[in-house]
């Protein structure tokens, strides 16, 4: 029986997941939450097998709801799921610890074989994203150059995307100003550009708003 905890702040698709995993067989649901500190709160009473883990869920963000799953509850293995651009979000989750990454416009059928092999311990990614990604990298599309960029990196530059200030940026990631900075300084050398708007109109075209 794989035990599975869902954390999505929209009720309606914590319904869903529910609904699907439920209508399956060897699933356990063991609880659904709507925001990070529900999360880990539930985390110190019960063990889940994975985590369905949305990006963007409310209070602390997916990738470092993530991070702090891997360090304090190593044997749970996390699937990232959003209704972000998975061409971005998927390599940014799996690099920074997810076993998985399911878009929410994937075929319905995909989440129960994606949360049965990431509670084998094996990496998921659906087919379709594996072709895109490969197809281009041979390519001369901005997305190529999101392989170059490390998941702190995407998580900057997703915030100065929205509109965020550099202060603004550093309270949300727990960092110092100066730090951001630095950060900022290397996207652009990363994605070749010199100012502030080229940078924006990269992120633009990495989807990240």
């Amino acid at each position: 029986m794989i035990k599975v905890l869902i954390a999505d702040n929209h009720p309606i698709i914590r319904m869903g997941v529910r609904n699907v995993l439920e209508s399956a067989t060897g699933f356990e649901l063991v609880d659904d939450v709507a925001t990070t500190e529900e999360l880990f709160e539930k985390l110190e009473k019960v063990t889940p097998d994975v985590v369905m883990l949305e990006m963007d869920i409310p209070e602390i963000n997916g990738i470092a709801a993530l991070r702090k799953i891997k360090k304090e509850y190593p044997d749970v293995k996390v699937l990232m799921y959003s209704g972000q651009s998975e061409d971005v979000y998927a390599l940014s989750a799996i690099r920074a610890g997810a076993f998985g990454y399911l878009s929410k416009s994937s075929d319905v059928d995909y989440i129960i074989s994606a949360v049965s092999k990431v509670s084998e311990g094996s990496m998921f990614i659906t087919n379709e994203l594996a072709q895109r990604l490969a197809f281009d990298e041979g390519t001369k599309k901005p997305r190529r150059f999101f392989r170059k960029l490390s998941t702190r990196e995407v998580e900057v530059l997703k915030l100065l995307a929205s509109g965020k200030r550099n202060k603004e940026v550093a309270q949300g990631l727990n960092l110092n100003e100066k730090t951001v900075s630095t950060y900022k300084a290397r996207l652009m050398k990363k994605l070749n550009v010199d100012n502030m708007v080229d940078l924006l109109q990269q992120a633009k075209a990495l989807e990240l708003y």
